[in-house]
């Protein structure tokens, strides 16, 4: 195979992980609390669906394309996470347009006065997008926190594991780093978003143990899960990709063997 094809072909395989990877986190962030759905036994976030997709891409990029490569796209990943709630924050203090011109559809009339999770109770004609901010930027921020953790506790781990049992044992990296790294987000991403809420008497501390408990128990369910994908497809990215057993998709070092 002529080596600028393979080149180019690993750094597509890299940027399809790292749009799925972004994508879900971005979709984590954007819909996050807005709604809270009912699977099961489990109590969960909507944002929370796609999350694990997320790990399952950086143990991908860990297993073909090494460490580096996957801390690079956590900390873009972290970026992107700053940029939101910039955008977020920006929209939230930018003065609203006269109300002649405002769309019908951007104030809401509430009858009871609600509280919001920032602890601002509203009530009579509000704004969309300050239910919207009230709701999101919160979450976003615990979200933050959550990532920075989580995954790159689960990079490392996952390095951890490859080193300890010389390379073989994909099913126990994989399920050892994310099974912890998805523990530490739950914890996080829950108790931040919810813990001025706790304080303040409007949520139970048994409820946030629901939540936690739902988070997790979700998120490791598809790490279990994610196991039989992974194989698939490092078995298949690997002959893709033209990788041996423990070759990374970094560079063509040797483009003789590039066949």
């Amino acid at each position: 195979m002529n080596t600028r094809i393979l080149q180019e072909r690993r750094e597509r395989v890299f940027i399809v992980l790292a749009a799925v990877f972004l994508c879900a986190m971005t979709l984590l962030n954007v819909i996050g609390i807005t709604r809270f759905i009912q699977l099961g036994p489990l109590a969960l976030a909507v944002g929370v669906l796609p999350y694990p997709l997320t790990f399952l891409c950086t143990d991908l990029i860990c297993e073909l394309y090494g460490r580096a490569r996957a801390n690079f796209l956590v900390s873009i990943g972290l970026a992107l996470n700053i940029f939101i709630l910039a955008v977020l924050t920006l929209g939230d203090i930018a003065p609203s347009v006269p109300p002649e011109v405002m769309p019908p559809w951007q104030i809401l009339s509430l009858a009871n006065p609600v509280s919001l999770p920032n602890g601002e109770f509203v009530a009579g004609n509000v704004g969309l997008y300050q239910i919207i901010y009230a709701t999101t930027s919160g979450a976003v921020f615990a979200s933050m926190l959550a990532y920075i953790a989580a995954q790159y506790c689960d990079v490392q781990l996952f390095h951890f594991w490859k080193r300890l049992t010389n390379g073989k044992h994909l099913w126990l990296r994989n399920n050892f780093s994310t099974l912890v790294s998805q523990l530490v987000d739950s914890i996080m991403v829950v108790s931040v978003t919810f813990g001025a809420v706790f304080l303040r008497g409007e949520i139970t501390f048994q409820a946030i143990l629901v939540l936690v408990g739902s988070n997790y128990a979700f998120k490791a369910l598809c790490a279990l899960l994610d196991t039989i994908p992974l194989y698939l497809l490092v078995a298949w990215l690997r002959r893709y990709l033209v990788l041996g057993p423990n070759d990374y998709a970094v560079s063509i070092t040797n483009p003789e063997t590039a066949t």
